[in-house]
């Protein structure tokens, strides 16, 4: 029973991973305790000293032994090595500030990792997209086709949809980087310390201003797996195109096999297992989001022990995301895009119908009569099975008097696409103006 109700209240198992922050965090508040006078210059380079053997030996594959937490842990380790000394590292302190403290650390320096991989998977983009900047593909919504556009501009949307994620993370780094150690356990300390020098050691932009809100909120945490929410609804959806796309009835691209997998009963099948993997992840960091707002919705101040269950869905969403970037971004450069087959499937539905409409419209005709004619001609398209390109210049006539010989340039889905000339649109010229904007970023 001793055991079971240990390890039952313990969060070593999980914030393990913590321990190289709260090193780093024990250091600089030892260096502070020094510089206030609170300890000696030798006992603070003491606990220095002791704590950067400890942070060695971490690195070289050493094992800490297993205590309740990793912040005990440490300190015991300190004390074993230096003497009864490591007992002072935590004057004007308490757990509670530095177990918040240590979270904004890793959670600053993990917000920075999936920018700079978000930065890596924007640059796979940006290659595909000029590689295929000219290629025509169907522009669809409601799953149905609707208008052509080029590949490059649909697959640059990722892009920025991504650039948007770079910025919610950026501005939730600005929230992390405030340092609350000093806080302790609620009321702040009466040793006279210097918040202001800690957080200069630790690259921290300010001091929080509240010690209870300091040491009992973790809104923080649930910004950022927001943001990874969202990075991962968005990757959510691009595994659900490459999935549709790369299916027998799309044929628009072919994933690499290395990203796929074969049927154990049918050998003519590759699943895009990588891609619907990726597209299942995204439950598990909505998962993580869930979480911790169900976690911290009832809590009063200050610090409630409920709160060291933050961090494994913290770091279950980040460990989430990082691969899953990584993954789509390698399976991206890998695909062949079936340009034939995209322009082809541009035939199927009609989507020339809003330029027709258009046309009308710039002859004089406005726009809901126009939408009328157009109509009729799709209904009469679909009854004798043929495509616009089917229709000759007199039977347009009897629809509408004001169609003339000019109208075949809205026929042709490449002349379609030359003519979206609107900022942010599908023509070549826009997509061009995207890259070197995203070159930029």
């Amino acid at each position: 029973m001793t055991n079971n109700y240990k390890k039952f209240i313990g969060s070593f198992s999980f914030d393990l991973r913590l321990a190289l922050y709260d090193i780093l965090g024990s250091i600089a508040h030892a260096k502070m305790l020094a510089k206030c006078k609170i300890l000696t210059i030798g006992e603070s380079d003491k606990i220095i000293k002791g704590l950067f053997s400890i942070q060695n030996d971490i690195q070289s594959g050493w094992n800490l032994p297993e205590e309740e937490d990793i912040h005990y842990a440490i300190e015991k380790e300190l004390i074993k090595r230096i003497g009864a000394l490591g007992g002072k590292m935590h004057t004007a302190r308490s757990r509670n500030d530095q177990v918040a403290l240590d979270i904004r650390l890793y959670a600053k320096d993990e917000a920075r990792e999936v920018i700079d991989l978000i930065n890596e998977f924007q640059k796979v983009i940006a290659k595909l997209a000029s590689k295929n900047i000219s290629v025509v593909m169907p522009g669809y919504t409601h799953l149905q086709p609707a208008q052509p556009v080029l590949f490059s501009h649909h697959i640059l949307s990722y892009a920025w949809m991504l650039q948007r994620d770079k910025e919610r993370l950026n501005d939730c780094i600005k929230r992390i980087n405030v340092l609350p150690l000093g806080s302790a356990a609620l009321a702040g300390t009466s040793f006279p310390i210097d918040r202001n020098y800690t957080a200069k050691l630790l690259s921290f932009d300010s001091v929080s201003e509240n010690s209870m809100d300091s040491v009992s909120d973790r809104d923080f945490v649930v910004e950022l797996v927001f943001g990874l929410s969202i990075i991962a609804m968005h990757l959510s959806k691009l595994a659900e195109e490459l999935v549709l796309w790369s299916s027998a009835e799309f044929s628009f691209i072919k994933i690499a096999d290395y990203f796929t997998s074969g049927s154990s009963i049918m050998p003519q099948k590759r699943n895009p297992d990588v891609a619907e993997i990726i597209r299942g992840k995204s439950g598990r960091v909505f998962g993580s989001l869930v979480a911790l707002l169900t976690l911290l919705k009832g809590l009063p101040l200050a610090y409630n022990r409920d709160l060291q269950e933050d961090k494994p869905p913290l770091f279950d969403a980040v460990d989430t995301i990082k691969p899953c970037l990584e993954l789509m971004a390698a399976m991206l450069s890998s695909i062949q895009i079936n340009a034939s087959k995209m322009l082809a499937a541009t035939e199927k539905g009609y989507l020339q119908a809003t330029e027709l409409a258009d046309y009308l419209a710039k002859k004089g005709m406005p726009f809901r009569q126009a939408h009328g004619i157009v109509a009729k001609i799709v209904s009469y398209c679909v009854e004798k099975s043929i495509v616009f390109s089917g229709l000759s210049i007199s039977k347009l006539k009897a629809f509408c008097p004001l169609f003339e010989a000019d109208v075949l340039s809205v026929l042709d889905p490449g002349k379609i696409i030359k003519q979206k000339v609107s900022y942010g649109g599908t023509s070549e010229e826009s997509v061009k103006q995207q890259l070197l904007k995203l070159k930029k970023l």
